[in-house]
């Protein structure tokens, strides 16, 4: 993780070095982290560190990968930090109960991948393929939430 300074936020601050999960393990820092900076940020300014943290991780986890020679190796999980931020994002303000099962809702999509998550996964490689699905296990679990609140 230290041989080189990008590796550090592609396996999530040590997080994604887990030897049990570690998706989930970047997933908890993801909720831990934005826990800590929500009071401090705007929407605005969530923003633009969500799409600026997508926009480099396609770089940073695709310089991960190609150093470890995987093509998505368990251990990146920045692509599930930016996901997750994403969707508490957009789920906060909640309380504790809602955003955890916003929790089991991404991480059943980002383990499962049912399709079209599935795809993405297997057809698009590089960092953009490791940030782009999930980005779209955000997106289902957003559908999902958005659809529960529907319904209530």
């Amino acid at each position: 993780m230290l041989s080189h300074p990008l590796h550090l936020f592609s396996l999530g601050f040590g997080s994604g070095l887990s030897p049990v999960m570690p998706g989930t393990m970047g997933t908890l820092l993801a909720w831990a982290s934005f826990a800590a900076l929500d009071a401090r940020l705007t929407v605005l300014e969530w923003a633009v560190l969500i799409a600026g943290g997508f926009v480099a991780g396609i770089y940073v986890t695709g310089f991960t990968a190609r150093k470890l020679g995987i093509d998505d190796p368990s251990a990146i999980v920045w692509d599930e930090i930016v996901a997750f931020w994403l969707v508490l994002l957009f789920v906060t303000p909640e309380t504790f109960v809602s955003q955890l099962w916003a929790f089991l809702v991404f991480r059943f999509f980002d383990m499962v991948k049912p399709p079209p998550i599935r795809y993405f996964d297997r057809h698009v490689k590089g960092g953009f393929g490791i940030m782009l699905d999930d980005l779209v296990a955000a997106f289902f679990t957003l559908l999902v939430i958005a659809l529960w609140r529907m319904t209530i």
